[in-house]
């Protein structure tokens, strides 16, 4: 057959898009040993099975960012002022008293206000210095992390460590939100109060009219006091929620940036901000360990991750941690198979060893993964053998 030339094109482009589509397929799907993996490309410079980490736009800024890259989460800003009551002559009647009564508390009440809300602006200010301190010590680890450096430098331990006690020192700042929360509350329920007594006050008896046109005029400034009790109340509930939020994401980054000191590799975030759905309960329950035979475990499924510790001290958690996460991008909701296999010939007793030695094996990858920010509820352990392996494995697969 002969082929004019718009033929050898078209020829040409379809044997790029398989070659394309088998990189693709190879590069999605690592299997980790002592050599790196076949079918996968190598960029100069760079060394198989890490991942180039670039900095972010706020760290070349010199931004203050958290450990999973994101801008602070910011608090409300309002600055609440009260009103004072607006003055009233006394009219001597049994109502004007009541409102002069009235009046007087509201003024004591407002005062509460103003010292909350001096409070209030206090702790949002030092949370605020708290939080940017913490971003500092995050990213100066992590751009010693991305230019490479040592396996478990002290540096960077001391470093981390300070990190925690700055955001332990966050997370304070948010049990004395709450304590003024409390303190809020109670006005809120005295200023409800004093709006029920106001309007109370137009049915008792022996009022001149200027008592109940004092009674309009306080009625309205309690009213604008009970609104802006409210508002300070929300803005602290929300502030409370946003931060209870904000550091535990952060805890579950600086697990993951600790298990990327130990290693002396940058990984990224952590595993549990690419997941939702996950209560305290899940996060915390215990991983199922079966002991099931390798066709009931995983069927005819490819697996996502297979390691091979065909010898001592196999780096696998970089490449572990990228497979995982991208398996997470595309599929949030996702759990996994987690199954030791050790090899099926020799004698009953080396079968026995190898068994053994295998969920160790399966056993330090859930570690990893679990400092990763992987919930253990999310993986399944089982152990199985197999006749198509020489060495102990750990593959994982994505259900």
């Amino acid at each position: 057959m002969i082929l004019n030339r718009s033929s050898l094109v078209v020829l040409g482009a379809m044997v790029l898009l398989l070659g394309g589509c088998s990189f693709s397929s190879d590069a999605l799907w690592p299997s980790l040993s002592g050599e790196a993996p076949a079918g996968a490309a190598q960029t100069s410079g760079q060394v198989p099975g890490q991942v180039a980490i670039q900095p972010s736009a706020g760290e070349i800024a010199g931004q203050p960012l958290s450990a999973s890259g994101q801008q602070q989460l910011s608090l409300n800003n309002t600055n609440f002022e009260v009103q004072p009551p607006r003055p009233g002559a006394a009219t001597g009647t049994f109502v004007g008293n009541k409102v002069v009564q009235l009046r007087d508390d509201l003024r004591r009440l407002q005062e509460s206000i103003r010292s909350h809300n001096g409070d209030l602006q206090i702790v949002r200010q030092r949370t605020i210095g708290n939080a940017q301190t913490y971003h500092l010590s995050v990213a100066t680890i992590r751009s010693r992390l991305q230019v490479g450096t040592t396996p478990g430098n002290p540096v960077l331990v001391s470093s981390w460590n300070e990190s925690q006690r700055l955001l332990e020192q966050v997370n304070a700042d948010i049990g004395d939100m709450n304590d003024l929360s409390n303190r809020v509350a109670a006005d809120a329920a005295l200023s409800t109060y004093l709006l029920d007594a106001t309007r109370a006050a137009f049915g008792l008896s022996g009022a001149v009219d200027e008592d109940h046109r004092q009674l309009e005029v306080l009625e309205d400034d309690v009213n604008r006091t009970v609104v802006l009790v409210d508002r300070l109340l929300t803005e602290l509930s929300d502030d409370i929620r946003r931060q209870s939020r904000y550091v535990a994401t952060e805890r579950n980054d600086l697990n993951t940036l600790a298990l990327a000191i130990k290693n002396g590799e940058f990984f990224g975030t952590s595993l549990a901000s690419r997941t939702y759905g996950m209560g305290s309960a899940a996060a915390t329950a215990t991983p199922t360990v079966q002991s099931r035979g390798l066709s009931s475990t995983t069927g005819s499924r490819r697996p996502l991750v297979v390691i091979r510790f065909d010898r001592s001290n196999v780096n696998y958690q970089q490449a572990l941690y990228t497979a995982v996460s991208r398996a997470l991008e595309r599929r949030p909701d996702a759990s996994f198979d987690l199954v030791a296999v050790s090899p099926s010939s020799g004698s009953s007793a080396q079968a026995a060893l190898d068994t053994s030695k295998a969920r160790k094996n399966a056993q330090d990858v859930l570690r990893a993964l679990t400092d990763m920010g992987l919930p253990p509820s999310r993986v399944a352990l089982s152990a199985t053998t197999a006749s198509d392996t020489s060495s102990n494995e750990v593959r994982l697969f994505v259900r």
